[in-house]
């Protein structure tokens, strides 16, 4: 019996996130044609919805209808639309293949219940005064999380779903009300199937398209068009069907979601801390093994632990941190991810840890200095932060820190070893010269942060002799950037 054929995806990632995406849908889903662009990761692969389900640094995830490079702009708009309904529509038959690969998915995993239930996600935002429980405020921020995540990934972007107010990030368009086709030009469908599905097209557009046509006008025509093509009929707030178009300068893309929640929405994180996606990154780079002895020891509300006890769960985890209403959030995300028997807290400082040296095999967390990562004094407890995680980490461990912009910069001197690695090394320890170009990473340092000069922490600095540096990754915390450290604990000289 001959193989299924490969379905072609795309997934939607955070900046800086494409890395770990590709490397992960090659591992999980034996993805083959994998392409990373700034924001998205195309992909083939065989695997069914219960695996695509199972990524953990996507964040949306679709079925690939068209990938094309840029369309051409022109003053013509009337000519603009016609090509731009042309290179959506085309070939019917393909449309109507992909279509049904899609339905197929739910009757594969008898979606019909999962697929009504996740359409009534509501289109517009609720105001807090009418969010009633925490999960509905903590997903209704995943959510919009996601949206402005995904709008801001082009400068100057605009967004738009079909009859929706705009989430954050994105423009307000007015709401429109399509006609029915054979209202519009007396035409019957003419690629009318048994089924009939409600349908909404979610438009974004940037560049040079953008300045003639807007995402509203775009979305209104493919609406349109779709209509008197498939006889599907328009519903903006609870369709069957999402078609999503994405031009901008680079290319031209169609797709519909596979799911309608963001594959980043977590239903056992009942308090959101730390993005989910990158938390499961920092996690990953820890080469976390069964058996291992993993430490948070500024945990918050648990993600770190959460994501990396759920991927891998043949390890032990503890979680330390000095607030009593952080550890208390993070007992409830714990105990709603049934992990109680994975995941040990206790409450102590972050600079004198409770547990005896060289006994855990991996140290992650995300350094929490001040509000929105602004720091002020706080930086110069670093090393003595530092020192406790070096010293509770053993030989040929790891440790993975979650840094914002300026501690990033001081870490050259706290460690002395600026000119052993640069910014836009892997974990393999090969360049990824264009990658780091892309994402911007580091292109303004400095040697005074908030006036702490890094001759001061690095004076002052006496261990971490035995950390040596194994990556550094830029990543987008939505509005704020931030950079994922690595290092391995090598042994010196005292420890022979």
């Amino acid at each position: 019996m001959a193989a299924a054929a490969a379905r072609r995806y795309f997934c939607t990632a955070g900046r800086g996130l494409e890395l770990f995406l590709a490397r992960e849908v090659r591992r999980r889903l034996g993805a083959t044609e994998v392409d990373c662009i700034s924001g998205k990761v195309f992909f083939s692969t065989e695997a069914e919805p219960g695996e695509l389900r199972k990524l953990r640094s996507g964040e949306r995830l679709f079925l690939l209808l068209k990938k094309h490079p840029p369309l051409a702009a022109s003053g013509n708009k009337g000519k603009m639309l016609h090509e731009i309904k042309s290179f959506v529509i085309e070939e019917p038959k393909y449309w109507l293949d992909v279509i049904s690969i899609w339905r197929n998915f739910y009757r594969c995993e008898g979606k019909k219940h999962d697929v009504s239930q996740e359409n009534r996600l509501p289109l517009k935002r609720r105001s807090e005064e009418e969010t009633n429980t925490a999960t509905k405020r903590q997903k209704t921020e995943q959510v919009r999380a996601t949206v402005s995540e995904e709008c801001q990934v082009e400068a100057g972007e605009r967004c738009v779903v079909l009859g929706r107010e705009s989430l954050q990030g994105c423009r307000t368009e007015s709401k429109i009300s399509l006609e029915d086709p054979s209202k519009i030009s007396g035409e019957k469908p003419i690629m009318n199937e048994q089924l009939t599905y409600r349908f909404r097209v979610s438009c974004r557009c940037s560049g040079a398209i953008a300045k003639i046509l807007t995402s509203e006008e775009i979305g209104r025509a493919i609406g349109i068009a779709l209509m008197k093509q498939c006889g599907w009929q328009t519903d903006l707030r609870n369709p069957d069907l999402e078609i999503f178009v994405h031009l901008n300068d680079v290319h031209s893309v169609v797709g519909i979601p596979l799911f309608r929640l963001p594959l980043a929405n977590r239903d056992y994180i009942k308090r959101a801390g730390l993005r989910s996606t990158v938390a499961w990154a920092m996690a990953s780079l820890a080469e976390i093994s069964a058996g291992a002895f993993v430490l948070d020891p500024m945990c918050g509300l648990g993600t770190i632990l959460l994501e990396a006890a759920k991927e891998w769960p043949e390890a032990c985890y503890w979680g330390a941190d000095i607030s009593d209403s952080q550890l208390e959030g993070a007992d409830v995300n714990i105990r709603t991810a049934g992990l109680m028997d994975k995941i040990e807290l206790l409450k102590a400082s972050a600079k004198a840890l409770p547990l005896p040296s060289e006994s855990f095999d991996a140290v992650i967390s995300d350094i929490p200095f001040g509000k929105k990562f602004k720091i002020t004094k706080d930086i110069q407890l670093l090393p003595d932060i530092l020192q406790e995680m070096e010293r509770v980490l053993r030989v040929g461990g790891t440790i993975v820190l979650l840094l914002s912009q300026d501690l990033h910069k001081c870490m050259d001197g706290i460690t002395k070893c600026a000119e052993n690695y640069s910014p836009n090394a892997i974990s393999d320890g090969r360049s990824e010269t264009a990658t780091a170009k892309a994402l911007n990473v580091d292109g303004n340092s400095s040697s005074l942060v908030n006036g702490v000069e890094e001759s001061f922490l690095s004076s002052r600095w006496t261990p971490f002799r035995s950390l040596r540096p194994n990556g550094v990754y830029a990543v987008s915390l939505g509005k704020t950037d931030a950079f994922i450290h690595k290092y391995r604990k090598v042994a010196t000289d005292s420890q022979h």
